[in-house]
């Protein structure tokens, strides 16, 4: 018998994602499902390969003293309002990104969440992808020196092809181009260029082509960051492209610099500038879904809870710094103008 339970509300492409990375663990096991559609519990259990039971009754998954963790895999801006009831009801919180869709909602759940003394996880999992571990690795052994420049940029063309087009394209249902995909990518440059932000200023565009009209806000947008430290950082976020999925990483430091799976450094390579070195990870942009680890992420929530501390890396504190810079840009690109962290946390 497992420690932990887990529902799950909504049932799309996350959702599918987090069944098996929950029940592959040690900890945990789902064994409810909460949506909209009225789904077959034995047809689920049998695809599955464990017991499902189903319901539309929100209140009614809550209610169930057997249910410790609730998995929001759910539409976007039903977030708010299910962590919350989820937080009040003493249910550790998994949420799938983003967070929210406006900042006053994430405020919202962030009390909700320290208020009710739960624990919570961000899927912000890149973070625990072998590639960003092995970078983070590098960066704490010094390979790199002192970083005063880094990019990372998500290119992913998400058009008609994805089930969620209809409804992520609106800003009330996608928000932007960063809440709906590139949070990602700005996730990533603040691990690895640490989260003392002072300054964003973003730009927008769209792309020409009928299959992106849908969009209602600039699908693509580039953000500078400006740090405390003197460091610069950029995140660009580009979701009507016609390529294949491309996740950019390029660090740039006082010994050497990254460049997606290549490493050049001063304190490994001597005199041999004109070299890369390849780094033995698969890159998360490699099309192995497996590599965009939820079990890695998983284990360690249920690891926390059981020793009753806090997540690691993608806990409430990371989501919502990394929420503030997104909010941040999104606002800078609304007014035309840089946008300072310290006008973002005074409301």
């Amino acid at each position: 018998m497992k420690k932990f339970n887990v529902g799950i509300v909504g049932y799309g492409w996350a959702a599918t994602a987090h069944l098996p990375a929950i029940n592959d663990g040690a900890l945990g096991q789902v064994t409810r499902i909460c949506s909209v559609r009225s789904l077959d519990a034995r047809e689920l259990s049998a695809k599955h390969g464990c017991a499902l039971q189903t319901g539309t009754d929100y209140t009614a998954l809550l209610a169930d003293p057997d249910i410790h963790v609730v998995s929001i895999c759910s539409y976007h801006h039903q977030h708010k309002e299910q962590a919350i009831a989820a937080a009040r009801a003493g249910k550790h919180l998994i949420v799938e990104k983003p967070l929210a869709l406006s900042l006053a909602d994430m405020r919202e759940i962030e009390q909700a969440v320290r208020a009710a003394g739960v624990r919570f996880c961000l899927c912000f999992e890149l973070r625990f992808s072998t590639q960003f571990r092995t970078i983070k690795s590098l960066l704490e052994a010094g390979s790199l020196g002192r970083l005063h420049y880094g990019e990372i940029d998500y290119y992913h063309g998400l058009g008609p092809w994805y089930r969620e087009f209809e409804w992520c394209t609106t800003r009330a249902g996608g928000g932007s181009s960063l809440l709906e995909a590139g949070c990602h990518a700005m996730d990533a440059l603040l691990l690895c260029l640490g989260g003392n932000v002072e300054e964003v200023f973003s730009y927008g565009a769209k792309s020409a082509h009928p299959t992106f009209a849908a969009y209602e806000y600039p699908s693509t947008t580039t953000t500078l960051l400006k740090f405390k430290d003197g460091t610069v950082g950029k995140c660009a976020s580009v979701i009507d492209c016609w390529q294949p999925y491309y996740f950019h990483t390029h660090l740039v430091g006082s010994e050497g610099s990254l460049l997606d799976h290549r490493l050049h450094s001063n304190k490994l390579h001597g005199d041999g500038r004109h070299h890369w070195k390849e780094l033995p990870f698969k890159p998360v942009d490699s099309g192995d879904v497996s590599d965009h680890p939820y079990r890695t992420q998983f284990d360690a929530f249920f690891e926390a809870i059981e020793r009753g501390e806090d997540m690691p890396l993608t806990g409430l504190k990371e989501a919502v710094l990394t929420h503030e810079v997104i909010f941040a840009a999104d606002r800078s690109l609304q007014l035309g103008r840089p946008v300072k962290l310290a006008e973002i946390r005074a409301g």
